[in-house]
């Protein structure tokens, strides 16, 4: 896995303003600066001098000065076939060369016949907040005459990273922090034919959806007439509903009456209709990410001509702990509990040991380890 550090920079970006209901949450920081005022203004009461102030709320900074010190992971997938710009997306998102081909460029980009995952990791650096982002490329994947069970490998690849993770966590000498390789989002580019989902699309996603956080996204949008666009989404989101398709952010999942209000208009837009580009360009003298036709200029991040704006806030600016949170909390407790279980079978199936004529008890099974888990047992999946 390649390394390297980079470090982005704010470029004007287009104004842009959520229709109905504003998705952007305050951050730590400025929730700590509310708490913190500056001197107090003359004639204006102090803090300090309030008798009745305990000061609780100055956790919020602490939290704030712990988190800038440990930095941050958010590790991504993109899945979809070759052609659907999924490594311009990244890089547009990012606003550097974050993709596997930006990284590892070759002459001749040939389709693998069998699936790869592929992974390149970067340490980003904004404004003082460090993040370790992983992009994870599933080349191969959908390119085949025969697609049959082509998601089993990327299904392993996620155990994979759940089983990692399980096997740090139950170690007697564990880490102070345990390196985070689980995937916390899958990107899943959908092509713009504009008729409805393939059968692979949706068994993809029927599967996948039980593991990971899936976040489907109608590729090289600016293919569709704004009509077939409209159209094309409003099959998708019925597709999925009759396939039992739960794509994020999952509605069982919403903690409260403003996370359901915020999240619903989110769902309502689903699948985003979204356009890469790295390539910049002046329009009204402004610096925008757009793509160039004999007729005119796709901005990138107008609403107006694509939702990638909304895609990015949602990953990057409102939703990231939240994927991460939800990654944590249920995915991989589904995965830990049934791999628990499994093993605590397994050991209930051994036959009882029986005692040396010394009196001594016999030697307890290799497979055995200390922390309860079978040594040799291969990852659970959690499709049955």
């Amino acid at each position: 896995m390649a390394s390297t550090s980079i470090e982005i920079y704010n470029s004007h970006e287009v104004d842009h303003h959520w229709s109905e209901v504003s998705l952007s949450h305050s951050n730590m920081s400025e929730s700590a600066k509310a708490h913190h005022p500056g001197p107090p203004v003359k004639g204006e009461k102090s803090q300090c001098s309030d008798f009745s102030y305990v000061g609780i709320d100055a956790i919020l900074e602490q939290m704030r000065r712990k988190a800038m010190k440990q930095g941050f992971e958010f590790n991504i997938m993109i899945v979809g076939q070759s052609g659907l710009g999924k490594s311009t997306l990244m890089n547009t998102l990012f606003k550097s060369k974050v993709s596997r081909k930006s990284v590892q460029p070759s002459p001749e980009e040939r389709i693998p016949k069998t699936i790869e995952i592929k992974s390149v990791s970067h340490d980003v650096e904004e404004k003082g907040v460090r993040m370790k982002l992983t992009v994870i490329d599933t080349p191969g994947f959908g390119d085949q005459i025969n697609n049959e069970n082509c998601w089993q490998p990327i299904m392993k690849f996620i155990n994979d990273q759940y089983e990692a993770y399980l096997q740090e966590e139950i170690n007697i000498n564990r880490k102070k922090r345990i390196p985070d390789s689980r995937v916390h989002c899958c990107i899943y580019f959908i092509p713009p034919t504009g008729h409805c989902l393939r059968p692979l699309d949706v068994e993809f996603m029927r599967r996948l959806s039980k593991v990971v956080n899936i976040v489907p996204v109608i590729a090289k949008a600016d293919t569709l007439t704004l009509e077939e666009r409209d159209d094309f989404k409003q099959t998708i989101r019925e597709e999925l509903r009759a396939n039992g398709i739960d794509v994020y952010p999952q509605k069982e999942f919403d903690e409260d009456a403003e996370d359901r209000i915020i999240n619903d208009k989110i769902r309502e837009m689903i699948p985003f209709a979204v356009v890469g580009s790295d390539q910049e360009y002046q329009v009204n003298g402004k610096r925008i990410l757009g793509r160039k036709t004999k007729w005119g200029t796709i901005e990138v991040e107008n609403i107006a001509h694509c939702e990638f704006a909304y895609l990015r806030d949602l990953l990057i600016r409102t939703h990231m702990q939240n994927i991460k949170d939800i990654t944590g909390s249920i995915h991989y407790e589904t995965y830990r509990v049934r791999r628990l279980n499994e093993s605590n079978g397994h050991f209930t199936s051994l036959p009882a040991v029986e005692p040396k004529t010394n009196g001594l008890p016999a030697e307890q099974p290799a497979v055995l380890q200390a922390n309860g888990v079978a040594a040799q047992h291969g990852a659970l999946s959690h499709e049955m």
